[in-house]
């Protein structure tokens, strides 16, 4: 079995992507960024449990708050829960002693007894000991098939923040940001015909601009609509 010192975490925003930062979160929920911030700095505020549908950003937003637990001087900790699925009780007893536990993708573990029980009581003893957590998950508490009734009732006592997907003109701001933070400008054109070629999944439209860089630098050319059909075969 593996340890729980290899499952993946972030003890150290240091390794959080650039892109995922609080301040680069589009067209966030009124106050979102503001509550993370307060959980993240150790200021007041209650536990936040974000929901959404898979591509609107839970995975951005609770990096970014580790990145600023980090930057404020504290301890923070990110772990994809389908990363700790069945043995998430040695993971989560690894993370004790962090002022802020991020813990992404409720439903990778719902229905395992184990893992949820596990969970169940690491959320009582952070409470206790004052550790802050977030949760992400794709659907509310009580859309997940849940086994434990009492995990259930202590998610659902967590703030609730309801994310949606970007509307196009949000998937191109968060396009336009980070080639700007790569270095180079999309223009327009070429912006359009990723949108309108490529598809409009924002975690793969992000992920193929870090391709177009490289390409980009390779050939020292510009991300034109020519140069984007060469790369990409179109």
């Amino acid at each position: 079995m593996q340890s729980a010192s290899a499952v993946p975490q972030l003890p150290l925003a240091l390794r959080a992507p650039p892109d995922q930062r609080l301040d680069t979160f589009v067209a966030p929920p009124p106050g979102v960024v503001e509550q993370l911030r307060a959980l993240a700095s150790g200021g007041s505020g209650d536990w936040l449990l974000l929901c959404g549908p898979l591509g609107t950003g839970k995975t951005h937003l609770l990096l970014g708050a580790c990145a600023e637990a980090h930057a404020a001087g504290r301890r923070a900790a990110y772990l994809p829960l389908a990363a700790a699925a069945g043995r998430l009780g040695e993971a989560l007893e690894a993370l004790e002693g962090h002022d802020l536990i991020a813990l992404d993708g409720l439903e990778a573990i719902a229905g395992a007894r184990d893992d949820e029980v596990a969970l169940f009581h690491a959320h009582n003893r952070s409470r206790a000991a004052g550790t802050r957590m977030v949760y992400s998950a794709r659907a509310n508490p009580e859309a997940l098939e849940l086994a434990l009734p009492d995990l259930r009732s202590r998610l659902s006592q967590c703030t609730r923040v309801v994310l949606q997907p970007l509307d196009d003109e949000g998937r191109r701001e968060v396009l336009r940001q980070r080639a700007r933070r790569r270095g180079w400008a999309l223009e327009e054109p070429a912006l359009e015909w990723l949108l309108r070629r490529v598809g409009r999944d924002l975690g793969g439209l992000t992920a193929l601009l870090d391709r177009l860089d490289r390409a980009s630098l390779a050939a020292q050319r510009r991300i034109t609509v020519p140069f984007l059909r060469q790369v990409l075969g179109a």
